[in-house]
């Protein structure tokens, strides 16, 4: 439980500080919200604007002059989101002035990539905002309208569409043509920080087909809640029901995946003096998440985890991170000695199956693969097995699309056994043949069917044979 925090808070292109009224006026005595105007809109609409580098740089200096004594979090809408995403990799890279961030609320979030956002309609935007004043009144009008799932609070709408008109046009059409198509996938990477994402269902660009796609995958330990009926404005449209979320991932920040436990009786043997000392050593670092290097991109890695858990469906509360492990071993180069000469070294035939699967799912469904559904995925599955993918300029050929899918389900396999909690999956007791003085510890004496050693407890209660 993070103890009395600030929330700093960023609007989305357009809006201001007073974006943020509802929210703060709901969260009441959970927290205390900072709202703060980007460089160009609000009481900052004197100043011209600039990329999502100098914009992190203003709201960096006003947490520093803030000086929170205590945890803070960033919670950014739409533009908003991807300077928060900036400022939490300065955190993470050790800028001692930003000390405490405790987590990420991102709303409708503008992701690391550019916008998927249609080049008509952007420039559309860009042009109205130099228009004559009637023109940009009414087209503000529709843009807020536009933007919410529902009709806002009359007050709330005529709030948000004079911080529309207040904003300074340089800002406007900076963010329009240069920060939202600014690409920040390589610089961000994979955070640490606990994240709070919110996607309205109703919102065309960044709903939460696009936040699965394009900000999960960049966010190790993460929450995604999508909200009915509610379009790009968040903060305005469901404030109580943003409050109670941001309530409850402040009393439970998510966490890494869990990863399996072992069944009693396989950890005692494992720590029994019929392991060898090696062995056991082994089986432990075998333990150990990796913690990189990693060579994968984020969009890469988040495709071949949804693929891992329909190859390789793991039950039960915690599960091995199978994409992680086979992402650091592309990284280190290691691996079982061969490949299929078709295809390239695995780290790039990794990278660029994936990408194929992908684009696959986006052109047969409209949205990234680890977005569909379990049915959808099996069939682009089964598709990529039987080499009727279609083919990319940069991707990996239809018919060893086959050869890179037969090595992803035996790498998987191999992965998911390395682990002890796999051998404990399936009832494996192999580790105890002998200790580190195998001569007084012979190994197996019992061959009968389902015969089974005095020191063999049984590890699967399901089955009669555990061997």
């Amino acid at each position: 439980m993070i103890d009395h925090p600030v929330l700093f808070c960023l609007h989305f292109l357009g809006g201001s500080a007073r974006t943020w009224r509802p929210l703060a006026e709901q969260l009441g005595p959970t927290l205390r919200c900072v709202a703060l105007d980007l460089p160009g809109f609000g009481d900052e609409a004197h100043r011209p604007g600039g990329d999502v580098a100098a914009m992190a740089d203003h709201v960096a200096a006003r947490i520093r002059a803030e000086a929170p004594t205590g945890p803070w979090l960033i919670a950014g809408n739409s533009m908003g989101a991807k300077v928060a995403l900036a400022l939490a990799r300065r955190v993470e890279d050790g800028d001692e002035g930003l000390k405490g961030l405790a987590g990420l609320v991102l709303l409708a979030g503008s992701p690391p990539s550019p916008e998927p956002m249609a080049e008509e309609r952007r420039q559309a935007m860009v042009a109205w905002i130099d228009a004559d004043p009637e023109t940009r009144r009414r087209e503000a009008e529709a843009f807020v309208t536009a933007n919410a799932g529902a009709p806002l609070d009359p007050e709330d709408h005529a709030r948000t569409v004079e911080d529309v008109l207040r904003a300074n046009p340089q800002a406007w059409k900076a963010w329009l043509t240069g920060g939202a198509n600014e690409d920040w996938r390589g610089r961000i990477g994979t955070l640490s920080t606990p994240a709070l994402v919110v996607s309205g269902a109703e919102d065309g660009d960044l709903g939460p087909e696009a936040q699965a796609a394009l900000t999960l995958p960049h966010l190790a330990r993460h929450r995604h809640a999508v909200a009915l009926g509610t379009g790009h404005l968040l903060p305005l449209e469901r404030p109580e029901d943003l409050a109670a979320l941001i309530r409850d991932f402040l009393a439970a920040p998510p966490q890494t995946a869990e990863t399996p436990a072992l069944p009693p009786a396989f950890a005692a043997l494992m720590g029994s003096d019929r392991v060898n000392s090696r062995l056991r050593a082994t089986l432990r670092e075998r333990m150990r998440e990796p913690d990189g290097p990693f060579c994968l991109s984020p969009e890469a890695r988040a495709t071949l985890s949804a693929c891992l858990d329909r190859v390789l469906p793991q039950d039960g509360s915690g599960k091995i991170d199978l994409a992680r492990r086979i992402d650091a071993r592309l990284a280190s180069g290691t691996g079982d000695g061969w490949r299929y000469a078709s295809l390239p070294p695995d780290p790039q035939a990794y990278e660029r199956a994936l990408r194929t699967l992908d684009a696959a799912a986006r052109a047969t469904h409209g949205s990234a693969f680890p977005a569909l559904d379990g049915a959808d995925q099996d069939a682009l599955l089964d598709r990529a097995a039987s080499g009727r993918l279609p083919a990319l300029p940069d991707g990996i050929a239809p018919e060893l699309m086959t050869c890179w899918f037969e090595e992803l389900r035996g790498e998987a396999v191999r992965t998911w056994l390395a682990h002890p909690a796999g051998l404990a999956a399936i009832g494996f007791t192999g580790i105890g043949a002998g200790g580190d003085d195998a001569e007084s510890l012979p190994g197996y004496r019992q061959t009968g069917l389902n015969a089974r050693e005095p020191w063999e407890a049984p590890i699967l209660e399901s089955t009669g044979d555990a061997r």
